[in-house]
């Protein structure tokens, strides 16, 4: 399987080779497009598609914005959503920071061996 890449803190979009198997976590940066950014809906798109492959599993902890195009394309009925209670706290230098501004799901890409798996 190949997976996305997140390595020494520095988040990229090229794939790394997960011939092996396994699940793959992803947390991309939550920024929407610019010019030299691709933007979360680019990594959205990336993990539905590496996600097809037999046996993959691909978890992303994002923003829940239901009103966008990639939920609607990407996620919305392609995917298991677990929409997050309250929001997230993230830890800064050991400190526990200010919630999100926005609350946060779990999307869960899954391949077709992955869901028959399951299912047994």
């Amino acid at each position: 399987m190949r997976g996305l890449l997140h390595a020494g803190g520095r988040r990229t979009l090229q794939s790394v080779d997960r011939s092996g198997g396994g699940a793959v976590f992803c947390n991309p940066p939550y920024s929407r497009r610019t010019k030299g950014n691709p933007g979360q809906e680019a990594w959205i798109k990336k993990a539905a598609e590496e996600g097809q492959r037999p046996g993959a599993v691909v978890v992303m902890l994002i923003p829940a914005r239901t009103d966008t195009l990639a939920f609607h394309k990407y996620i919305y009925h392609k995917a298991e959503i677990r929409f997050i209670k309250g929001r997230l706290r993230f830890r800064v230098n050991g400190q526990t920071g200010d919630a999100a501004p926005f609350p946060s799901m779990v999307v869960i890409f899954r391949g077709p061996e992955a869901r028959e798996e399951e299912n047994a």
